[in-house]
Formats: structure tokens, C-alpha cells, sequence
């Protein structure tokens, strides 16, 4: 991670207008069809959650806006990237979980696994400083519209949310929100990523 220039960037004009905004973020959300994975998930053995996460990671590692992040007035640029989750812990409190984004699905699956299980029975927090971070949140208990993300000031990375998902006849649908600094992307951006977030949860091939 460096610190660049927002003028040398495709996000310069971006930064002038969005920098010092009282509400930077900006939420979209969208309907998911989610069938694919669900019966990858049972197929395999896998959990929705983690698939899910790889999902999005995939997707966002082939954008460069993802890897630019405004952090306290500057424009920091990052070499890699992983996917927070929230875990639930053997005391029943919650612990944060950065999973690092690894191209090769096996290798971020037990990443998943491992990290997920450690933050759980050890009741801590695991961080990776050195990526840039894609935020999850997961609300299993009942179907929820829209998810949006309160906005503190402290952190402006991008952040996705969702509910349990819609079982139809033929199809299995999912309500995302999306939330992102307007420093970091446009919505032109935000839409190609959750088109190629679409894409990518209907091709997912597991070899696992």
C-alpha cells in the first residue's frame, strides 16, 4: 500500500468533488440470482457464505477502483485484496475475519475455513493490514429488501450486505446493497461490478 497522487489517477476529478463530503457513501442494491451457488453449496458441501465472498472478491480483483481507497484526506493505492467477514464466536459475541483473495479457489476456501474457525473458537479479531479490505455483513435470521450500512466517518472501504436468501420454483434470488465511496467509484463502476458479480455467481465452476 503507497499513497498516490489523486491527479495522476483516473479518480482526480472524483476526489476534488467527494474528498471533504459530510456523506460520501453511496448504496445500490440489487436482486441476485443465486441458484447456481446454493446448489453448488450443497452439491460440494460448501458454505453459501464462503462462496458468496469468493464471488465478489473474484469480482472486485478484476476492477482497478477496488484497489484505490481515500483514507484520511489521501488516496491510497493496494497491491491486493481480501473479503471481511463476521463471525460468530463460541461466546456468542462476533469477531472481524479478513480473508486474503487467492486466484486459485481451493487455496482461498480453506483460508476461509481456517481463519473463520480461529476468530470463532479463539473469540479475536484477525486483520490483514496490508489489503485492501471488501466488507461483508450477513443478516441469516429472516428475508430482508435492503441492507444499508451506517456511515461513520472512520472507514470508507466498500461494503456489501445481504439476508437470507428467496427459495422460488425455479430460482433462488438474493437482495444485495452496495456500498461504496463516491471517492473510489462512480455508479457506472458500481453497476459493472454487480454485473460481473451476476455473471460470476452463474459460471462459478468448483474443483475443489
Amino acid at each position: 500500500m503507497r499513497e498516490v497522487d489523486p491527479k495522476t489517477t483516473s479518480r482526480a476529478r472524483a476526489f476534488e468533488m467527494w474528498m471533504q463530503s459530510p456523506m460520501p457513501m453511496v448504496t445500490v442494491v440489487k436482486t441476485f440470482d443465486v441458484t447456481r451457488l446454493l446448489k453448488l453449496s450443497r452439491r460440494h458441501g460448501l458454505k453459501f457464505n464462503m462462496l458468496m465472498c469468493w464471488c465478489i472478491a473474484q469480482s472486485a480483483s478484476r476492477m482497478k477502483e477496488f484497489y484505490l481507497l481515500p483514507v484520511d484526506g489521501k488516496l491510497i493505492q493496494y497491491d491486493a485484496l481480501a473479503v471481511n467477514v463476521i463471525v460468530a464466536n463460541k461466546d456468542g459475541g462476533i469477531n472481524m475475519c479478513d480473508i486474503p483473495f487467492d486466484n486459485d479457489f481451493e487455496k482461498f476456501a480453506k483460508d476461509y475455513n481456517a481463519l473463520t474457525n480461529l476468530c470463532a473458537t479463539e473469540c479475536r479479531d484477525f486483520f490483514d493490514e496490508d489489503r485492501v479490505i471488501v466488507g461483508t455483513t450477513v443478516v441469516k435470521a429472516t428475508e430482508l429488501d435492503v441492507i444499508v450500512n451506517q456511515w461513520s466517518g472512520r472507514y470508507a472501504n466498500p461494503f456489501l450486505a445481504w439476508a437470507k436468501f428467496r427459495k422460488g420454483f425455479f430460482k433462488t434470488t438474493l437482495p444485495l446493497s452496495f456500498q461504496f465511496h463516491h471517492v473510489q467509484m462512480d455508479g457506472s463502476e458500481a453497476v459493472n461490478f454487480l454485473n460481473a458479480l451476476q455473471q460470476e455467481m452463474k459460471e462459478l465452476i468448483v474443483k475443489i
